[in-house]
C-alpha cells in the first residue's frame, strides 16, 4: 500500500482498521465518533471535521465537561467529566456486532439499542445484555468501588451481572436502581436514591448569587443551577470525578493579616446558677503612631508656679 501525505491515517488503517479472517479482508466498522474539543482520544481512530472516528479499540477521556460519543449503530454514550471509557466492538462485518464498554472510574450514561452479548465492564463487575432491547443505563463507579446503577425504562433488557471471579451473579431487571457497595454482589442496596449519572453542570457565569436566591422555579423549589450558584463547590469534586481546587499560597515576601483569639471559660461556683459561657477574645493592642510627649523646661516652670499658688498638679 502506498502512503505518501496520508502516512498517519494509513498507519491507523493498517493497525486497527483492516482485519484478515479466513483469507478475506474487510474494513472494520466504526464504533462511533466524539468531538475532539470534548475529550482526549487514543487508539484506533481517524480525525475528520473536528471529530474522532473510533475504529476498533479506542479510549475516550472526557475533559472538564461531559463528552458524548455518537454510536454508529444509533444512540449515544455520554462520558461524564474527567471519566475514562474504553470502547471496542466484536470482529464482525455487520453493524450489529457486540459492543464492549469498560469504565475504570467515573460515570457514563448509555442510551442505545442494545444487542445480545453487549457488555459493560467496571473494575469489579461485568454487565452482560441477556437479550436485545432499548438500553438506558446510568452507571457510576467511585474511588472505593461503590457501583451505582440506574436501569431505566420499562422495556429495558435484563442484565446479567457477574463479579471478577465469577463466583456470584445478579440479574438486574428493568426499572431497578441499585448500589453495589465496594463493587460486591453480596452487598446490594436494592432501593438506591442517589443519582448514578453525570453530576449537575456548573451554573452559568452570568447568574449572580442574588439572582439565584430571588428567582425560584415555578413550583417554588430551587433548581440545580440555583443550588450550584448558592453552593458553588463542584459536584464532580465531591463525587470523586475531579480533583479539588489547590489552596492558593501567599506570594513570597507578601505579609498577610491573621486574627488570633483565645477563648477562656470559668466554671460557675458551687451552688450558683450556671450561666452560659461567653468567649473572651484577646483585644489587639494598637501601637501609637505619635511619639511620646516629652516635658521641657517651660513645663517645669509652670508646674512650679501652680504648686506655689495652690493651683495643684494637672499632670
Amino acid at each position: 500500500m502506498a502512503c505518501t501525505l496520508r502516512v498517519a491515517k494509513c498507519r491507523l488503517a493498517l493497525a486497527g482498521g483492516v482485519l484478515l479472517v479466513g483469507g478475506n479482508a474487510w474494513a472494520q466498522q466504526p464504533i462511533g465518533s466524539v468531538a475532539m474539543q470534548d475529550a482526549t482520544v487514543a487508539g484506533s481512530l481517524e480525525v475528520t471535521g473536528g471529530r474522532a472516528v473510533l475504529v476498533g479499540s479506542s479510549s475516550v477521556t472526557a475533559k472538564d465537561h461531559a463528552a458524548e460519543v455518537s454510536l454508529q449503530r444509533g444512540g449515544t454514550v455520554k462520558v461524564c467529566q474527567t471519566s475514562g471509557l474504553h470502547l471496542s466492538s466484536g470482529a464482525s462485518s455487520s453493524a450489529g456486532a457486540p459492543l464492549m464498554l469498560a469504565l475504570d472510574r467515573g460515570a457514563i450514561e448509555v442510551k442505545m439499542a442494545s444487542v445480545a452479548n453487549d457488555a459493560v465492564l467496571t473494575p469489579d463487575l461485568r454487565f452482560a445484555v441477556k437479550a436485545g432491547g432499548p438500553l438506558d443505563l446510568y452507571l457510576r463507579v467511585t474511588r472505593n468501588g461503590d457501583t451505582c446503577v440506574e436501569h431505566r425504562g420499562a422495556s429495558a433488557p435484563t442484565l446479567v451481572i457477574t463479579d471478577s471471579f465469577g463466583e456470584a451473579t445478579y440479574e438486574l431487571h428493568a426499572g431497578q436502581h441499585v448500589l453495589f457497595e465496594h463493587g460486591s454482589l453480596r452487598e446490594v442496596v436494592d432501593h438506591e436514591t442517589s443519582p448514578c449519572g453525570c453530576p449537575a453542570p456548573e451554573p452559568p457565569k452570568t447568574m449572580s448569587l442574588a439572582e439565584a436566591s430571588l428567582t425560584p422555579s415555578g413550583d417554588g423549589k430551587v433548581s440545580q443551577t440555583q443550588a450550584a450558584v448558592q453552593h458553588p463547590f463542584p459536584a464532580a469534586q465531591s463525587e470523586g470525578l475531579a480533583p479539588g481546587p489547590e489552596i492558593p499560597q501567599a506570594p513570597a515576601g507578601e505579609v498577610h493579616a491573621q486574627v488570633a483569639a483565645s477563648l477562656t471559660y470559668e466554671a460557675p461556683a458551687t451552688g450558683t446558677a450556671a450561666a452560659e459561657p461567653a468567649p473572651v477574645a484577646a483585644k489587639p493592642v494598637a501601637a501609637s503612631a505619635e511619639p511620646e510627649e516629652k516635658h521641657g523646661f517651660g513645663h517645669a516652670i509652670g508646674h512650679f508656679f501652680r504648686r506655689l499658688f495652690g493651683g495643684g498638679s494637672k499632670d
